[in-house]
């Protein structure tokens, strides 16, 4: 609040009421700090940047360990895995070469059979034509002894039959009066199944 005296000099009435003159050309003077609070201030200040630094690296050095150890894991397990891979690889080459070995096993004694017959077609006159038409059909039973050991089955593909896209192979096709539709005009070559699985498709004429 505000009231002018007799030489219309500015006065201020502080909360109690009492004067305070305010003289022209006065100026506000802020508080000068002790150099004590300074200090203390300068010392928080400091502190908090050391806690703050010390966290920081805390958080790199926990992060880098952290690095260091997924890396370890994925080098263990790079190397798990190219193990696997390299014994998985020899165990399939074992097991290929086991299965030719079989295979092979298989056929041997009909091969012994077929350089036996050759051998004596070198001495054979024109009586022996009768002995070699006989020779062939044990040899061709043979073999069809070793395909059924092995699992191999002929595919039923008879000339009357029905095509079906799926055991046979149309290599021509026909039109015939009096054969059906998509029936089997001929065989030209026998088709093979292996447990199920279809070696060789039977190739036939196909009607209509």
């Amino acid at each position: 609040m505000k009231k002018h005296n007799e030489n219309e000099e500015p006065i201020e009435l502080n909360t109690e009421g009492e004067e305070e003159v305010m003289l022209d050309g006065d100026v506000a003077v802020e508080a000068e700090v002790p150099e004590e609070a300074e200090e203390a201030s300068a010392e928080d200040a400091d502190a908090d940047g050391e806690e703050v630094l010390e966290a920081t690296e805390d958080a790199e050095d926990a992060t880098a360990a952290e690095l260091a150890e997924l890396k370890d894991r994925y080098m263990r397990l790079l190397a798990e895995y190219d193990n696997f891979r390299r014994r998985t690889q020899k165990e399939k080459e074992a097991l290929y070469l086991d299965s030719v070995a079989e295979v092979v096993k298989e056929w041997l004694p009909l091969v012994d059979d077929i350089e036996r017959a050759v051998a004596s077609s070198e001495n054979m006159d024109e009586t022996s034509v009768e002995k070699v038409a006989e020779g062939i059909k044990l040899i061709g039973k043979q073999a069809g002894n070793v395909l059924s050991k092995l699992g191999v089955e002929e595919i039923e593909g008879k000339e009357g039959e029905t095509f079906d896209p799926n055991l046979h192979e149309a290599v021509m096709h026909i039109e015939d009066d009096s054969l059906g539709e998509q029936e089997i005009a001929q065989v030209f070559q026998k088709g093979y199944t292996c447990k199920g699985k279809v070696i060789r498709h039977t190739v036939v004429k196909v009607a209509n």
